[in-house]
């Protein structure tokens, strides 16, 4: 199994009769994408075309933009736009988690400035005044 999300997704599987007919598109409309860089398929050793699901994805969106009176120099600025998108989408979430591992870290060193003025205050060790702040509570008299 694969153990990176959507690498599967990126796998070359399916030849050029079988990409048309998933799409709705003719063959030779699946050659002429490829050549404006509209979609690149993979080659297999015998360079035959294999599509992934991704590009298969990517095609029905470029079926649907076409479809919607979009040319293709539009089409190319949209998926450009999208594959941006995406990255800067998966950056904030970099980010969102570095700020979250950051904070954490920042609790664990504000704790333990407290700890440490605590026992700065009098002289005692944080265990002795952790004993202290333990023991205070016990009514004993000491």
């Amino acid at each position: 199994m694969s153990d990176k999300p959507g690498e599967g997704r990126n796998k070359p599987l399916y030849m050029i009769s079988v990409a048309a007919e998933l799409t709705g598109m003719h063959p030779q409309t699946l050659r002429v994408y490829e050549q404006k860089g509209l979609v690149t398929p993979g080659r297999s050793r015998g360079n035959t075309r294999l599509y992934s699901q991704a590009d298969i994805e990517r095609l029905n969106l470029i079926s649907k933009l076409t479809d919607e009176g979009i040319n293709l120099a539009g089409v190319v600025r949209i998926l450009d736009m999208r594959e941006r998108a995406m990255q800067k989408d998966d950056e904030i979430d970099e980010l969102r988690q570095r700020v979250r591992e950051l904070e954490d870290e920042v609790h664990e060193l504000r704790m333990r400035e407290k700890i440490t003025a605590l026992a700065r205050y009098d002289g005692s060790s944080p265990e002795q005044v952790l004993r202290g702040l333990l023991g205070s509570g016990s009514g004993s008299g000491e």
